[in-house]
């Protein structure tokens, strides 16, 4: 997995290519809580990751738990088909804010 965070304004976008699995989903936890000081909104671009396992959904849940407790927004960003058919299963699409293209 590779990660670019950019920050701008009250927004985190990060940028995930690749997979999401039980070896990455620790380290995209750490590289946002890392960067979300200061951060109202988290974006999290998934048009590039191929993959998420039940640990990169937890991963998003306690984003979206963190964003919300401060009034915050996490977005998802142009999923690809199979990603969000993982969304769609687990019932994480009729709460995440996503956005496609």
């Amino acid at each position: 997995m590779e990660v670019k965070v950019e920050k701008d304004n009250g927004l985190l976008n990060v940028i995930v290519v690749g997979r999401l699995d039980t070896n990455t989903a620790p380290d995209l936890e750490s590289i946002v809580n890392e960067n979300k000081s200061d951060v109202n909104t988290i974006k999290l671009d998934f048009t590039n990751l191929d993959y998420i396992s039940s640990a990169g959904l937890r991963v998003v849940l306690v984003f979206h738990k963190s964003m919300a407790a401060i009034g915050g927004k996490l977005i998802i960003s142009n999923p690809k088909e199979e990603v969000m058919d993982v969304f769609d299963m687990t019932g994480f699409s009729s709460f995440l804010c996503i956005e496609e293209k």
